[in-house]
């Protein structure tokens, strides 16, 4: 198993007004800058799969396996050999709203789906949280 995780507080913004970004699925590359589009096949709810394309790749298919309102969801990602969950949580705290990105990856052939894609989503949480939290900030509340 190969784990990935990025945490990271932010204050001044409001924790309903991140999950409302987060499960707005299909509005994703408004703040996720290296998607070219994301389209959700029926509701927000377990069991659901979006399409996500990235630029440059072929688009993937991902399921909606755990939600947790206003606190967390976890998608997977079914690949040859190896699956990849991203679980996105928000926790509320004394200091502010904790956000943390942690993506897992099983199965035989994992290292070969690290090398091509885990790695990749790993590195970008950052800034796509630090994307989120701004375009938030910017918008009227």
């Amino acid at each position: 198993m190969w784990i990935k995780e990025h945490r990271q507080l932010y204050q001044g913004v409001s924790p309903e007004r991140i999950w409302r970004k987060w499960i707005d699925i299909e509005n994703w590359p408004s703040w996720h800058s290296d998607l070219e589009y994301c389209t959700l096949e029926g509701e927000f709810a377990v069991g659901n799969h979006f399409m996500l394309k990235p630029k440059g790749a072929p688009a993937v298919k991902i399921t909606l396996t755990d939600i947790q309102w206003m606190k967390a969801f976890t998608d997977c990602t079914h690949f040859f050999g190896a699956k990849m969950w991203d679980t996105h949580t928000l926790e509320v705290t004394d200091n502010g709203i904790l956000l943390t990105n942690k993506v897992v990856v099983t199965g035989p052939l994992k290292w070969l789906w690290i090398q091509l894609v885990a790695k990749n989503v790993a590195a970008t949480a950052p800034d796509e949280m630090e994307a989120l939290v701004n375009q938030l900030k910017r918008e009227e509340p």
